[in-house]
């Protein structure tokens, strides 16, 4: 009978993904059946202690390991032992693998800790295996994650990026000088298979909870530092990169970093105040350094950056207002549906971290450089663009948000797509009528000038801000709370409601009465109707209009609104809104309004567990055309009663219901990876880069061109 290590460890927390096939294959060839209780078990003859041991999962990922001491790291497995016993007081445990030292050879140089599948207790267990044997490395494995520590004092472990083979020091680990190629070969996300937000979560375990700083704050500055150091590498590719400890005490290593947050800070104004510095303690910041320098930030998009940025914002401050980022895969449906054009201006007028603006960018620059006969390495993001792609982000991507956090993180992101370069804008889209007072500001002005002269010359009229003219919108608004200020809710026709009112005594003669037994007036026809007009109702009855401001309104429902005085006639957009708006009676009105100013080219349900762990609320993105008849004016979207409309529904989860990304897997069972090396989710809105089925973007395009619809020529 022939034992597969994916069957044993199906139902278990252990994987095999960290080991290479020649490993795995060698040690199912090792393994023997014998029948124990009358049901068959794997046995398999231990490499250290020789004789035959009963195969669980956790000793299948040991006996893994061994292999790669052994035939990868070049460790005799003379130096090795297993269940070394490490005693505590009274009290004794065992460590899964010990390693000693060649010179010293009872001494423990490296123990391994397999028993604990899940990080933060194998973690614990191993520190406090080290602590009290003086063990100067540990590794912790689930077969799937795995983690490099050194224990630089008893009370400070440093993440390494490996440990050394048998035939090299750890000092030779440490003082490695690495160029952006080498972060990209070894890169922690990659090989550790972690994501940013599981190593924020360690350094907030680690120093931060303690370290009495804002922690949005700090580890902001060192993202930005490191996205500053990653880009000055991939310009040039023998640089070596500087956002790592390369044996540096602690103190030299804060005033290296500091050193480099100023130079980033310089170059990409407006995000930090000009003495702002990092206020962590040099061990403090040792820490953080050693668990984001084996980390690349940069990959063909910003996904592992905007997760991180996500989190923290979500943390201090964006799930109060009832804003949650979008998953990146709902905005590159959204962006491959709207397909936006490099002649196009693009808006997102609740941006949060710009996830929409930047793949729209993205997009784009994909089109420009394949116009231009170029490819898209993995360091895409850090390489120079041609003067095309620097130029559409400069003058045609704009971003609006009232979360002052949110718009920093938003500018940093759009600073390095536009190469210092942005139009990302901290205002209060609803409240328009204030802008002036913001604008007027000197402060303001400093960080946002340049955009908002930009902004102005899209206006629709010379003196207002409330029309302008964008070819494209995509946007989440935020659809928690409601809007009660009577003076912003004064300028909305959505904060009106109507009703038709039955009257008597009419003469039939009279000329105001017009004949709606046929079809009753909509929302938005009864909203500017005369007062004179009296309809006559299907039931016969005749009836005046009447229009009723009201108290308090949502402000998702302020944003359709909003949204529709952004865009010129043939405009696009696409907005995140609660399925409810689309199916609840008592916003018939709002349905009635969008009809009455433009075609619903589509509405896509989203799965329920899509902003899970923020919000359960189950949402549908609207993709919607403002009515354009004059081809002078814009993109031409004929107005006409009857048409079709593109209906879709998301029946993929992409997360499961404690909000985690579930994500697909090969024929062979392993995780599916990008070319980059990253984790794909598993989700059917569109086709990854030709690794997954078509979806429904791909869908909905076939659709568009059918209706020859103009944005898909």
């Amino acid at each position: 009978m022939t034992i597969l290590l994916e069957t044993l460890l199906k139902d278990s927390a252990y994987k095999l993904s960290q080991f290479k096939s020649e490993h795995i294959i060698g040690l199912e060839a090792s393994i023997s059946v014998k029948d124990a209780a009358k049901k068959p078990t794997p046995y398999v003859t231990c490499l250290v202690r020789g004789k035959p041991i009963k195969l669980t999962p956790e000793e299948a990922i040991r006996q893994l390991f061994l292999r790669v001491l052994r035939d990868d790291l070049g460790y005799p497995v003379t130096r090795m032992q297993l269940e070394y016993e490490v005693t505590f007081g009274r009290e004794k445990k065992r460590a899964d693998i010990c390693v000693f030292d060649k010179d010293k050879t009872d001494a423990p140089y490296i123990l391994i800790e397999t028993k604990k599948p899940k990080l933060k207790d194998g973690k614990e267990q191993l520190k406090s295996y080290c602590h009290a044997t003086g063990a100067p490395m540990g590794v912790w494995t689930n077969g799937d994650q795995i983690s490099y520590y050194h224990r630089k004092d008893p009370n400070y472990f440093e993440d390494i990026p490996r440990i050394p083979a048998a035939s090299q020091k750890l000092s030779d680990i440490l003082s490695e000088r690495w160029t952006i190629e080498d972060l990209a070969a070894r890169d922690k996300l990659v090989h550790e298979r972690k994501s940013l937000k599981d190593l924020i979560l360690e350094m907030e375990d680690e120093v931060l909870a303690n370290a009495g700083v804002d922690v949005f704050e700090e580890l902001f500055k060192l993202v930005f530092t490191k996205l500053y150091d990653e880009l000055e590498g991939g310009r040039d590719k023998k640089r070596h990169l500087v956002f790592k400890n390369y044996g540096e005490t602690e103190t030299e290593l804060q005033e290296k970093i500091q050193a480099l947050f100023d130079k980033a800070r310089k170059r990409w104004e407006g995000v930090f105040s000009t003495d702002a510095r990092i206020e962590l303690t040099p061990s403090h910041l040792a820490v953080c350094v050693s668990s984001l320098e084996k980390v690349k930030l940069f990959n063909s998009n910003l996904e592992v950056v905007d997760e991180a940025f996500e989190y923290l914002i979500n943390k201090s401050s964006k799930g109060e207002k009832g804003q949650y980022f979008t998953p990146r895969y709902v905005i590159d449906m959204c962006v491959k549906m709207l397909n936006p054009h490099e002649s196009e201006t693009l808006i997102d007028t609740a941006a949060g971290s710009c996830g929409f603006p930047v793949h729209g960018i993205f997009h784009v620059w994909e089109k420009i450089m394949q116009d231009e006969g170029l490819t898209k390495s993995h360091l895409f993001t850090t390489e120079k663009k041609p003067a095309r792609c620097e130029d559409y982000v400069r003058d045609k991507v704009f971003a609006i948000d009232f979360d002052e956090k949110a718009v920093r993180v938003g500018r940093t992101l759009n600073l390095i797509a536009g190469d210092g370069q942005t139009n990302v804008l901290h205002l209060n889209t609803l409240d328009y009528e204030r802008w002036g007072e913001r604008v007027d500001t000197e402060a303001w002005q400093d960080v946002y000038g340049d955009g908002w002269k930009k902004l102005r010359k899209l206006r629709a009229a010379k003196d207002q801000n409330r029309d302008f003219n964008f070819d494209v919108l995509m946007a989440n608004p935020p659809f928690a709370g409601d809007i009660k200020e009577t003076r912003i809710l004064a300028k909305y026709d959505l904060a009106r409601s109507v009703s038709f009112d039955k009257i008597g005594n009419v003469d039939a003669d009279d000329k105001n009465i017009v004949d709606a037994r046929a079809k009753a007036p909509g929302f938005a026809e009864a909203l500017h109707a005369s007062h004179e007009v009296i309809y006559q109702m299907a039931d016969g009855t005749y009836r005046k209009v009447k229009v009723k401001n009201q108290n308090t309104v949502g402000r998702d429902i302020l944003f359709i609104e909003r949204n529709l005085s952004f865009l010129k006639p043939g405009g696009r957009m696409a907005v995140v809104l609660p399925q409810g708006r689309f199916n609840n009676s008592s916003d018939k009105f709002l349905r009635e309004y969008l009809a009455a100013h433009g075609r619903i080219l589509a509405v896509v349900g989203l799965h329920g567990n899509v902003f899970k762990p923020h919000t359960g609320t189950k949402t549908s993105v609207l993709f919607f055309q403002k009515w354009n008849d004059d081809p002078k004016a814009g993109p031409l979207c004929p107005q006409v009663d009857d048409y079709p409309i593109f209906f879709a529904t998301m029946r993929e989860p992409s997360k499961d219901n404690s909000g985690e990304k579930i994500y697909r897997q090969g024929a062979d069972g392993k995780p599916l990876l990008d070319a980059h090396g990253h984790l794909i989710v598993k989700h059917d809105l569109f086709n990854h880069d030709g690794q997954t089925e078509d979806g429904i973007a791909e869908a909905f395009q076939e659709f568009a061109k059918k209706e020859g619809l103009p944005f898909f020529p």
